[in-house]
């Protein structure tokens, strides 16, 4: 007979925690904080000149490294960002970059931002430096060519 009554019990205290529990609210996830850049890393000055030596470094390290997410032309369309449905600015637009100093891409690259992992000290600040010059070269791509209009020849 207490047998019986020990499962009962176990059960109507099993019965009561589940009720409790759906009774109470689940937890509000934080507000992740506002990202914020430094002053002194927005106002860095790029030591390295966008060379065309710069840049072919800074594109071999970004194929290795941003690519698979930036996508190959910096367009926001990587394999891994159409997976995870991200969404990526597209450097290939001026507008993308204009407001952003090179002391501020800087730091998001060596720090991170959102879902994008720091770089850390793992990359030596003078390639960190190139890839940016390579970033910013994507929005200096001239632009195709329309075919159909005729060259202007009143020069």
């Amino acid at each position: 007979m207490l047998k019986p009554l020990l499962i009962l019990s176990a059960l109507l205290l099993l019965d009561f925690s589940a009720v409790a529990q759906e009774g109470q609210a689940a937890p509000k996830a934080e507000p992740s904080p506002q990202y914020t850049i430094p002053v002194e890393a927005v106002k860095k000055v790029n030591p390295v000149k966008p060379t065309t030596e710069s840049i072919a470094r800074g594109k071999k390290l970004y194929g290795y490294d941003c690519a698979m997410c930036h996508g190959k032309g910096g367009y926001g369309k990587g394999d891994v960002a159409e997976d995870m449905k991200l969404k990526i600015s597209d450097f290939s637009d001026p507008a993308a970059l204009k407001e952003k100093t090179d002391g501020e891409l800087f730091y998001i690259i060596r720090n991170g931002k959102g879902q994008m992992p720091p770089e850390g000290d793992r990359v030596k600040a003078d390639a960190l430096w190139d890839l940016v010059n390579y970033i910013r070269s994507f929005a200096k791509k001239p632009a195709p060519e329309d075919k159909g209009a005729a060259p202007d020849k009143s020069n």
